[in-house]
């Protein structure tokens, strides 16, 4: 397979070093040094985007337009998610975001959708969200504690929206950030009554489970048409 790696910083290397060790091909690398490199990609199977917030619009839209599938896993970009999609089906494109490619993670996403069916149940416990990532991220919450907070607001009734801040009524699901070093990414649910505290807990150890979920997906996608999701391909 011949892959574009749109983004080629801590994420785009160990994306690379997974893909050589697979016997793939990366046939053109892009990061802010070389944006015009993107109209390079049009030989490429699939294209894995992990690059700024600002520039994933422009990056995706150039995918589609040379009819390269895209991957993505860059985050704090959401407010133009649908634009992106509708663009994709417009031009016949391929295309699959995900907050977490890690396999572990989404299995955390499943356990946190379904302890929260359970808790809305019981107001007594209340529900917030800590995460700790490295210093050299960029956007906060992060894009996988968006996910949590997003997933607990379907199946909870009595949260109605999230902030990355403390609440200031009951209704408001706190997500907290931390920015520490060296933190690949840790994330909390954590429920707590005056009796009792439930918790559920994903760590990180490093990029590696990110960097080869991105590429398995990337090899599953590149035959697909149309907007796709993570549960598509755990569904496989």
């Amino acid at each position: 397979m011949k892959i574009a790696l749109i983004g080629y910083g801590k994420m785009g290397k160990a994306i690379a070093a997974f893909a050589l060790k697979r016997n793939h091909t990366i046939v053109t690398t892009i990061d802010s040094d070389n944006p015009a490199d993107l109209l390079k990609i049009k030989g490429a199977d699939v294209a894995i985007e992990f690059s700024q917030p600002s520039a994933v619009v422009n990056n995706l839209k150039a995918c589609f337009d040379a009819h390269v599938p895209v991957v993505c896993g860059t985050t704090g970009w959401l407010e133009n998610r649908n634009e992106v999609e509708a663009y994709c089906r417009t031009h016949n494109g391929t295309f699959l975001y995900a907050s977490n490619f890690s396999l572990g993670v989404n299995i955390f996403f499943e356990l946190n959708e379904r302890l929260a069916t359970m808790m809305d149940k019981y107001p007594a416990y209340d529900v917030e969200i800590d995460e700790i990532h490295h210093t050299q991220k960029k956007d906060a919450p992060s894009g996988t504690a968006i996910t949590l907070a997003e997933s607990i607001l379907h199946k909870m009734e009595r949260k109605k929206n999230w902030v990355n801040k403390d609440p200031s009524n009951e209704t408001e699901l706190a997500i907290h950030s931390y920015r520490k070093d060296p933190t690949p990414g840790t994330h909390t649910v954590k429920y707590s009554s005056p009796i009792d505290t439930i918790e559920i807990k994903y760590t990180a150890h490093s990029r590696d489970g990110f960097a080869l979920g991105a590429l398995l997906v990337a090899e599953w996608i590149q035959d697909k048409k149309g907007v796709l999701q993570m549960g598509d391909f755990l569904k496989r």
